[in-house]
């Protein structure tokens, strides 16, 4: 787990990416080193060294990750074979550059689980896992950073049929010992397994070295069909934890190493667990705590995602506006309510619908209108960032605003949230005042009556 020590929040506002530790932990963790130093140059030894040691105790000392500058996210997905495709990246580049997008989610460890690029990394190498698909991230690194673009690296979690097959002991298994296979045939590995979480933030850093400025994590659950109750936990590996515990703890761990790197770090969550504590638990995500150890959490929250009469909408693949300001609305009532004074919360990042759901019975084709009542519903819900997502990366760009229009929107939005803001507080005061006039007039009238 994360931990912040309260006084230290200013402090954190300011570099970005700080932890405080009392002054004799970071000496433990040092060997002793800086202690021994001091020893030699004072020539002083003994109780004078432990009389150090107490006054030192009390005293804060700031052991700073390397500096993260946060962008407010306005992004798409690419998958790997398109941003490999030199012409096709090129025309995703300049769509960026003449709108408000600023962003890009690319696969570097996909639903296959294969590495889509050359990385040289023990595990990777060890199980042969990379089906280059980017000959050359470097260079495309090198041309996305030229053109401002923030670079997010996706890194399919739990649901990797490669590594289950290449580490059978690192899968999930059924009662004779067979590795389990979901409805669809594709195998997935233990998250209650460290070794794992190993190689996950192994391809992480590994990213990051490459130039990526976020790890993005997918698929990290558990399946969700109904042949997971053909599988057995080993209570060597669950150790008492349930599902929810798992991925949070596996969260936590890999937040403090990546962060370490200069990375962010975020998730992506199903939409329908802020409002289920049954697919909850069943998933293994909890929403309010996996805020808790995330810079983004991101909820999927295509209107597609939500069964008829869901937020009392008929069929809200037809409503995406309503869709997904109920979702958002619910996102921001779950957060306020688990917020706690000495623990940060992820910004929330959702992901929005391009794509029609022609599988649905009660579906609407998915154009510009659609996409940008999408991205009004987020900033109504008080949100400012979003991703879309279009498994086959053919994006309306109409529905997006240009670079200057956007930053005016932008403006209009704060103006408009300050003027709420101070509305609101207005309201309150004058309620307080109303309320203390209301006290002291009955007050008044039951000192009258006791007088006559």
């Amino acid at each position: 787990m994360k931990r912040w020590i309260a006084a230290g929040i200013l402090i954190l506002a300011l570099t970005g990416c700080s932890r405080y530790e009392p002054a004799k932990e970071m000496t433990r963790s040092r060997n002793g080193a800086a202690q021994s130093e001091a020893q030699q140059q004072a020539g002083q030894e003994g109780q004078e060294t432990k009389e150090a040691e107490a006054a030192d105790s009390d005293v804060i000392t700031i052991s700073s990750y390397p500096p993260r500058n946060p962008v407010k996210v306005k992004g798409i997905y690419v998958s790997a074979y398109v941003a490999g495709t030199g012409d096709m990246m090129d025309k995703i580049i300049e769509e960026i550059d003449r709108t408000e997008l600023n962003a890009v989610v690319i696969d570097v460890k996909d639903d296959q689980g294969r590495i889509t690029y050359a990385m040289d990394s023990p595990t990777v190498d060890d199980i042969g896992a990379c089906q280059v698909f980017i000959q050359d991230m470097p260079a495309l690194m090198a041309k996305l950073k030229e053109h401002g673009i923030y670079t997010i690296a996706r890194v399919v979690a739990f649901r990797d049929p490669y590594l289950a097959e290449q580490k059978p002991e690192w899968s999930l298994h059924v009662a004779d010992g067979r590795i389990y296979r979901d409805n669809k045939g594709l195998a997935w590995v233990n998250p209650y397994k460290r070794e794992v979480w190993d190689y996950l933030v192994e391809v992480g850093k590994k990213a990051g070295e490459t130039g990526f400025d976020e790890i993005q994590f997918d698929y990290i659950r558990f399946a969700v069909d109904r042949t997971m109750n053909d599988v057995v936990f080993d209570d060597a590996d669950t150790q008492g934890r349930d599902k929810t515990q798992a991925i949070t703890e596996f969260i936590s761990y890999a937040h403090d190493e990546l962060a370490k790197e200069g990375l962010f770090v975020s998730a992506d969550v199903f939409g329908t667990i802020m409002r289920s504590e049954e697919d909850a638990a069943a998933v293994g995500q909890e929403y309010e705590d996996m805020a808790e150890q995330l810079d983004y959490i991101c909820p999927m929250i295509y209107p597609s995602h939500y069964g008829p009469g869901n937020f009392g909408i008929e069929y809200p693949d037809t409503q995406p506006y309503d869709t997904i300001l109920n979702a958002l609305n619910g996102s921001r009532e779950l957060l306020a309510a688990s917020a706690k004074e000495d623990a940060p919360q992820a910004v929330v990042r959702p992901w929005l619908q391009d794509f029609t759901a022609s599988y649905l019975e009660h579906y609407i084709k998915y154009g510009d209108e659609q996409v940008r009542q999408q991205i009004q519903a987020v900033y109504d819900a008080g949100y400012d960032e979003w991703i879309l997502w279009d498994a086959g990366v053919s994006y309306h760009y109409g529905g997006l605003l240009t670079p200057e229009a956007a930053a005016k929107e932008d403006e209009h939005i704060a103006q408009s949230r300050a003027a709420a803001e101070q509305a609101g507080a207005a309201a309150e005061n004058a309620g307080a005042g109303d309320a203390a006039a209301e006290q002291a007039g009955t007050e008044n009238a039951e000192a009258e009556d006791s007088g006559a």
